[in-house]
């Protein structure tokens, strides 16, 4: 007999406007609590000091998790300059000053070395693995560890706004992996005045936008309506907007039958999809699997046991 999961079939992206002070482990334990859900994650994780986008993936769309945490971000974040902390943010001890402070058209001219694919060494604070262990528990014990430089994506950095001279505002869109801190670090550097980062917010993940966005004050107060579970779920996003960059496919019932059983379908027709790759299908609102496609053969590579759009 099959062991019953605890927790409610909720299955969707709560995309969670995190607030400061918390971290993103935190978040998804709320949100997780307050949906009742079996089964929660999230896709990319915010500093504490960072608010903003926080995509949590509850039941079935933790199976795309992947394919936001690969999707593009976009940031907006402050940089004081005049000293380096040991985190690269004003959480941090400092470790360095400097009394210069740079022109703003001394920053701008930087700018383009950080467009593009740059190496970028990660903060000593940071998720990153080191023999098993998170870099930031070596940091917290007093180890200092050596990482290597990694390559990084960076779409887009412009400096906004220039509030003194000792503060500046940017706007970034980055690939997987990039962090911020490092990358006000590094124009600290660059630019001989140090710096690091005093405020962050992440306004895009993927697909998912701060227009999408809900804050926990708002699930909490939804949980505590009449009928909170019909006013939580209402605030659920559909597992599928985390695929908007693959193709969708439409079965039919008797195909989306032989998905679920991990059999392949020939697509037929004068509306059969010509071209290959990832594919997700959908039957009658329904997500049933992610796919490739192959020569007009839709070959599922993960399926979706769930009921309802």
């Amino acid at each position: 007999m099959a062991r019953r999961k605890k927790g409610n079939p909720v299955h969707g992206w709560i995309i969670l406007d995190k607030s400061q002070g918390i971290t993103s482990t935190q978040a998804v334990g709320k949100v997780r609590w307050l949906f009742q859900a079996q089964k929660a994650g999230h896709a990319g994780t915010l500093d504490p000091l960072a608010t903003g986008i926080l995509p949590i993936a509850l039941g079935e769309a933790t199976k795309t998790v992947p394919y936001a945490v690969d999707g593009l971000k976009a940031y907006r974040f402050t940089v004081r300059w005049g000293a380096e902390t040991d985190t690269d943010d004003s959480e941090g001890r400092v470790v360095k000053t400097s009394d210069r402070r740079p022109a703003r058209a001394e920053i701008e001219a930087i700018l383009p070395q950080f467009h593009g694919e740059v190496l970028q060494t990660p903060p000593q604070y940071s998720a990153i693995k080191i023999d098993g262990n998170r870099a930031y528990d070596l940091a917290r014990g007093g180890e200092t560890v050596p990482l290597e430089a990694r390559p990084v994506t960076i779409h887009h950095l412009d400096l906004v706004d220039q509030p003194d001279e000792s503060t500046a505002v940017f706007s970034a869109e980055c690939g997987r992996g990039t962090y911020v801190r490092a990358l006000a670090r590094d124009m600290g550097r660059l630019l001989g005045c140090l710096g690091h980062v005093t405020q962050l917010r992440r306004t895009e993940v993927a697909a998912f936008h701060e227009d999408q966005a809900v804050t926990l004050a708002e699930l909490e107060a939804a949980h505590g309506a009449e009928d909170g579970g019909k006013a939580l779920n209402a605030l659920l996003q559909p597992i599928e907007l985390a695929l908007s960059d693959l193709m969708e496919v439409t079965v039919t019932q008797s195909d989306a039958a032989r998905l679920a059983r991990g059999q392949s379908v020939l697509m037929r027709g004068r509306d059969a999809p010509i071209q290959s790759g990832e594919a997700f299908a959908i039957c009658k609102g329904t997500l049933i699997a992610l796919c490739q496609m192959e020569k007009g053969e839709l070959v599922p590579v993960r399926v979706f046991n769930y009921q309802g759009g």
